[in-house]
Parts: C-alpha cells; sequence; structure tokens
C-alpha cells in the first residue's frame, strides 16, 4: 500500500466551516462552557488534526461538525455551515438524512459502539441499505472490498463475525469500514487507532490516507499522539480548555510552533526510567497453554516473570495474546496446562475458587473505560465499592478514602465524585479505572493499555503517578502495551509475544539495544515519528524489503 500525495486543500470547495461555535456542558444541574469561540474551515479532501488534552474539546467539536451534542452537553452559539447547510438550526431529519451517508465517525471505543447481537457485515451495512445507497448483495461485496483494504484478516469472512469474536485492533478496522460504506464527504476520526499495535497502526493509516485522497473526502482526525497527526493532517488546530492555541500547516506547526502550550506538547515523552533488576520474584506464570474454545490454543506455552516492586513491560501486536496472557494470570480464563505462582502458592486457576485475599492483591485495569465502567454509578461507588469490599470502609470513612483514591489521580473529589462515567472526558474515565484498582490496596496491578486512551500531558503524569506508587507502596506492575514509549517510560524488563508464544524476553536494555529478534525489530521501526514523510518513507522501504515473520492479522 502506497500513499498519495496531499493535492493543494486551500484551491478546493469549504465543504465544513464553523464560526463562533459555543457548547456548554452540565454538572450538578448547571451549565458550564467547554468549548468557547471556535472557528474554523475545512475543505473537501483536507484533513484536520484536532489536538490537545484530555478534556481539551476536540472530541466535542468533531461530533459538533455534525450537528450533534452528546448528553449533558448542548450547541448553544455558533454557525456549523455543512455544503451550504447550517446544522445549528436544522430540523433533526435534515441531520439524520446527512449523518451516515454524507458525514459519518469513527468512534475511540469500538468494543463499545458496536451491536453485540448482530454480525459485523451486517452492522457495515446497515447504513448504505437504509440510505438507498446499494443493496444489501452489493453492500456485502464492497465491505469485503474495504475489509481488504484496511488490511483485516480473511476480509471475505471475518464480516460474518460477532464484535466479540475479533481482536480490538480488528474491531476499530472495522469501525473505519463502516464509516466509509456510503462514500461520505466528511468523516470524523476520533483517535481510531489508539486500540491498536504499532504495526497495524502503519497500515491502518496507510489505508485511512488512501481513501480520503481516493475519494476526494475531508476528515477531522482527532489525536493526542503528535507523530500520528504529523502523518495525516494538512493543518493542525492545537486546543486548551475549549479555545483554539494555535492553527497552522503541519510542516510549519511542527518546525515552528509559536505558543508556549503547542511547544509544551512537542517536548512530551521524555520521561525514562532507569531499570532496576531483581530476582526477587512476586508472581510466575509457569507454561502456560490457553484457549477460548474449539481446541485451537491462543497461548502456548507461556512463561513469564514478574519481580516484586518491578514493571514488565508486554508488548506485540493486536492478537499476540498480550491480554489473553492476564486474563489467564486473574482466573478470568482458566488454562489448560501450566500453572500461575504467587508468592510462592499456585493460584487455583478458575476466578470463582480463589481466596478473597488473593483477589485484593491482584487487581487489573481494563483498556477500554468505556466497557469497564457502570453508566449508571456515581464515581463514589465505582471507586467505593471495592473500598467497602475489601477493606470493609462504609458511611464516611469509605467516602474519605474515594477522596483520597481521587487525590491521587489528579480528580479534585468535589468536582467528580457525584459524576456518572458519560461526564468524564476518556482520559478521565481511565483515571477512575486506576483509583478503583488502587481500591484494593494490591500487590500486583496488571495494566492493560492504561494510557492509550490518554493524552501524552496526562499519559506522562499518569505514568510518573503510577511510578511514584510503585515506590511509596511497593506494588509490582505488569504492564500491557503496544506504545514503546511507555515501555521507556516504565518497565524494568520487557517480555514480547507474537502469535500466543514469547518470542524474547529481558531487562529493558537487553531488549532495546541492537540486535533485536527480527519481529523486535519490526515493532521498534513501527514507531511513528514527527516527520510528516515518515509513514510514506518507511511504506516505500519496506515494499523493498518485506519481513520474512508472519503477523496473526491483529
Amino acid at each position: 500500500m502506497t500513499t498519495k500525495p496531499k493535492k493543494q486543500a486551500k484551491d478546493s470547495e469549504v465543504l465544513l466551516s464553523i464560526r463562533n461555535l459555543h457548547i456548554e456542558g452540565q454538572s450538578d444541574e448547571e451549565w458550564h462552557p467547554i468549548v468557547k469561540g471556535v472557528d474554523f474551515d475545512l475543505h473537501r479532501g483536507e484533513v484536520l488534526g484536532l489536538i490537545g488534552e484530555s478534556g481539551a474539546g476536540k472530541s466535542t467539536i468533531g461530533l459538533a461538525a455534525m450537528g450533534f451534542a452528546r448528553p449533558g452537553c448542548k450547541i448553544t452559539q455558533g454557525d456549523i455551515m455543512f455544503d451550504g447547510v447550517n446544522l445549528f438550526n436544522a430540523t433533526e431529519n435534515d441531520k439524520r438524512s446527512l449523518r451516515g451517508v454524507r458525514i459519518s465517525y469513527v468512534a475511540q471505543s469500538a468494543a463499545a459502539s458496536f451491536n453485540p447481537a448482530h454480525r459485523l457485515i451486517e452492522q457495515y451495512s446497515e447504513a448504505p441499505v437504509q440510505h438507498g445507497v446499494m443493496d444489501e448483495k452489493e453492500a456485502h461485496a464492497e465491505a469485503i472490498t474495504l475489509f481488504e483494504k484496511l488490511q483485516l484478516p480473511d476480509p471475505h469472512t471475518i464480516g460474518f463475525r460477532y464484535p466479540h469474536q475479533v481482536s480490538g485492533g480488528q474491531l476499530q478496522r472495522a469501525m473505519t469500514a463502516m464509516a466509509m460504506a456510503c462514500k461520505p464527504d466528511l468523516i470524523i476520526f476520533d483517535e481510531p487507532t489508539t486500540a491498536l499495535d504499532v504495526t497495524t497502526q502503519i497500515e491502518v493509516l496507510a489505508a485511512i490516507k488512501d481513501i480520503v485522497h481516493e475519494f476526494n473526502t475531508a476528515a477531522i482526525y482527532i489525536t493526542h499522539d503528535l507523530a500520528v497527526v504529523a502523518q495525516m493532517a494538512d493543518k493542525i488546530i492545537v486546543l486548551r480548555y475549549g479555545e483554539v492555541v494555535e492553527e497552522a500547516d503541519t510542516r510549519k506547526m511542527l518546525s515552528k510552533p509559536e505558543k508556549a502550550y503547542t511547544k509544551s506538547l512537542w517536548a512530551v515523552r521524555s520521561l525514562q526510567k532507569k531499570e532496576q533488576p531483581s530476582d526477587d520474584i512476586l508472581l510466575e506464570m509457569r507454561n502456560i497453554d490457553a484457549s477460548y474454545g474449539g481446541g485451537v490454543k491462543v497461548l502456548k506455552n507461556v512463561s513469564i516473570k514478574v519481580p516484586k516492586q518491578r514493571t514488565v513491560a508486554v508488548v506485540g501486536e493486536s492478537g499476540s495474546g498480550k491480554s489473553t496472557a492476564a486474563r489467564a494470570i486473574t482466573g478470568l480464563l482458566p488454562p489448560m496446562k501450566g500453572e500461575v505462582i504467587f508468592k510462592g502458592e499456585t493460584l487455583s486457576a478458575a476466578l470463582k475458587d480463589r481466596k478473597a485475599d488473593d483477589l485484593r492483591k491482584l487487581q487489573m485495569i481494563y483498556q477500554m473505560p468505556d466497557t469497564a465502567l457502570n453508566p449508571r454509578m456515581r464515581i463514589r461507588d465505582i471507586i467505593g465499592r471495592p473500598v467497602q469490599f475489601y477493606m470493609g470502609l462504609s458511611g464516611k470513612k469509605r467516602d474519605e478514602r474515594v477522596s483520597e483514591l481521587l487525590n491521587m489521580i489528579e480528580m479534585e473529589p468535589n468536582q467528580y465524585v457525584d459524576r456518572f462515567p458519560g461526564e468524564l472526558s476518556g482520559g478521565q474515565k481511565q483515571r477512575v479505572c486506576i483509583a478503583r484498582a488502587l481500591a484494593a490496596e494490591p500487590e500486583l496491578i496488571i495494566c492493560d493499555e492504561v494510557t492509550s486512551a490518554l493524552d501524552q500531558l496526562v499519559a506522562e503524569e499518569i505514568l510518573k503517578l503510577l511510578q511514584h506508587l510503585q515506590d511509596e507502596l511497593e506494588l509490582s506492575y505488569m504492564f500491557i502495551t503496544h506504545d514503546l514509549a511507555t515501555v521507556r517510560a516504565i518497565a524494568d524488563e520487557i517480555v514480547v509475544m507474537l502469535q500466543g508464544e514469547v518470542v524474547e524476553q529481558g531487562l529493558k536494555t537487553e531488549i532495546l539495544t541492537p540486535p533485536h529478534h527480527e519481529y523486535t525489530d519490526l515493532l521498534l521501526s513501527s514507531v511513528p515519528e514527527m516527520d510528516p514523510d515518515w509513514l510514506e518513507g518507511l511504506l516505500k522501504e519496506r515494499a523493498k524489503k518485506k519481513p520474512s515473520i508472519q503477523l496473526a492479522g491483529n
């Protein structure tokens, strides 16, 4: 797959024009501003990058481009002109006639966006069939074509799976295909590669660029990954507290940012932990085989050791077995063979057979906060429940401990304790998940992509917080991630997995120092750089010399 040269967007027609956009959000029955007078134009075929901290208003503005405000928010002022139609005061029928066919949306959390009761190809076909763009047979054929473009494995058959039968990376790409089903004029991409490993991300970014250029589609690309936006956007808008800090052509923005806040974004992710070897083992996976049924092994003779008060990072492509290893450790997926040993004692294979204290000492933070938090519970109850269950605290003492935990994750208790998850940004929701895990006062925390939903400034603060907690509370971490900057920031040791097997493991400096295992080398070379030409150069280089290893298809 190759990318095409960017056209001169400035000579093309303005498709979307937003002027003086104001949006308010509701908290404790009071309305407060969250977007404050934002202006921008988007031309046909142009890609606009929106970046900024969690809570800056990126996703809110992206949804407003469709004339939509999420529950608890309202568009109070401004013009949203899409191809001559003002979506600010358009009727609901007029807006519905545009959404899905001329304007589409790729959500950040695919797992929370698909209907679990319907197959992928049925959900793909719904919009083009209902809007009369094509019949069901044509939609199925188009789906297979787009599945191939987006590098999904078995494109002729994967559409007949249910959402739970594919990996997170596969589900995110299936959602991207759905958004492109009607060949829309505008697509809003809200962190579309957040859930993807670096090798898969390369293919998806290239596929998105190709399709945007092929169909002259305009796009708003929302992300906290500066290196990714450098590959995708013609121009960038930096947001903070609902206001535009700076706007410029991508190359100019990368080379000469003008504002101090923009420069601070460019300077993040410098955190580097000095590894500390240790032979004092807290947890050991020993020769684990595991399967989800049907006899196909997803873990094959996996052995991993986690030392006390150390961090072991587990890296690999989506579908390599990282999260499955975590499920085997926690008892959510009892292994077919092998054992999990914690503090010298073998744990019961199944979660239901474990002692309450074993459950307390071993906690897990999940990748998708949208699906991990009960949307009907307030934050005080989400965090308070494990405080009461494991620590026996209730009433005022429970509330005091919840406030302490919120302060630990840098969320003001009085401001957030009575909110529901739907009233929080993606980064805030993930921090609540971290606080919930800390509430049990564990000895080992399995962190499954816990910073993938966070902007870079917040992610760095969370990593610093986790490191401080490790030193203060003598915690151990198993850190599942596809972000190698996170690995450098927090890991003592690294385990590399591919197709359910451990292909390399050792101290961080040993794994990251050449010569690498071929697959480790592929991972390291796939980390995006702050260079707009990086993606195209990488694809050209790989076209000359393709890796000989066989990936799992993510």
